[in-house]
């Protein structure tokens, strides 16, 4: 099964509208949205949110507008009623949800998470977790591990809530496969980028994972020793978009061709993707 992603910025969501909008992707993608969604990436704007009308926030990275916009969210698309309804029209008392509906959409909303706090809090409210290649928290370990131990905090949360169903995880890494001569360029990023980079970021020490840049053999053995690439059930391609459209498409190609099988991948024809069981 086939599957489509966006990723959203909940402090400038208005959360009413932005579930409509998911829902009615849903229904026209015959259910194949898998929707991420997060605080964000650091604010460009001084409290940018606010010059789309939405106030209150004490965060100066507005996470818990962010937040608030997401428990709501969520209500909606779970079918909560979400205001009254007009009396005259439907009766005292009467509520209405948002329309349309789309049966199954709440459990293929993910939360992106840059820290273990973070992911904890996306488990305790069953949503899937997305983790990305930098944790906004620098711990001890490498950055792999963090993440890795991020993903475990995840699922103990999920459990420890009550939630039953299975949930999903994805990490994302940056890989190129050096097939020819034409993904030489690739080793430059790989030679610059071969282990992780402590900056700081939102005010932050934070961890930024490695790039792979090697043949197809080595980054099997290397992703196989990322452990919370095997700790995922989704490993999600960070391209360069500057790149342009045919060495992207190449990444992609080399990747699928010569090193997702070797880590268990089967393409989408084999059928929908599922989670990790939770022991």
């Amino acid at each position: 099964m086939e599957r489509q992603s966006y990723n959203q910025d909940m402090p400038y969501e208005n959360p009413l509208y932005f579930a409509e909008e998911a829902a009615q992707l849903d229904l026209i993608a015959d259910g194949r949205v898998a929707l991420g969604v997060s605080r964000g990436s650091p604010e460009p704007a001084l409290r940018g949110w606010e010059s789309f009308g939405y106030t209150g926030s004490e965060d100066p990275r507005g996470a818990d507008i962010a937040r608030e916009h997401f428990e709501k969210f969520m209500r909606a698309i779970k079918g909560e009623p979400m205001t009254y309804a007009d009396p005259v029209q439907y009766g005292a008392g009467a509520k209405l949800a948002i329309e349309p509906q789309s049966p199954g959409l709440a459990e293929r909303i993910w939360w992106g998470a840059g820290s273990a706090k973070t992911a904890e809090w996306a488990g305790e409210r069953g949503v899937n977790l997305m983790s990305s290649t930098l944790l906004t928290e620098a711990n001890e370990g490498s950055f792999a591990e963090q993440q890795a131990e991020q993903l475990r905090r995840y699922r103990e949360a999920f459990r420890a809530a009550g939630h039953t169903r299975t949930p999903r995880t994805s990490v994302s890494r940056s890989v190129f496969p050096i097939v020819g001569p034409e993904d030489e360029i690739f080793s430059y990023m790989g030679a610059r980028e071969s282990r992780d980079q402590v900056g700081v970021i939102d005010g932050f020490t934070s961890v930024f994972g490695r790039t792979y840049a090697d043949s197809p053999d080595t980054l099997v053995e290397q992703l196989k020793q990322d452990q919370a690439v095997m700790e995922s059930d989704t490993l999600m391609l960070t391209i360069p978009s500057q790149l342009g459209p045919e060495l992207n498409l190449r990444i992609l190609e080399n990747f699928a061709k010569y090193v997702a099988p070797e880590l268990g991948w089967q393409p989408n024809t084999e059928g929908p993707v599922t989670g990790y069981e939770i022991s």
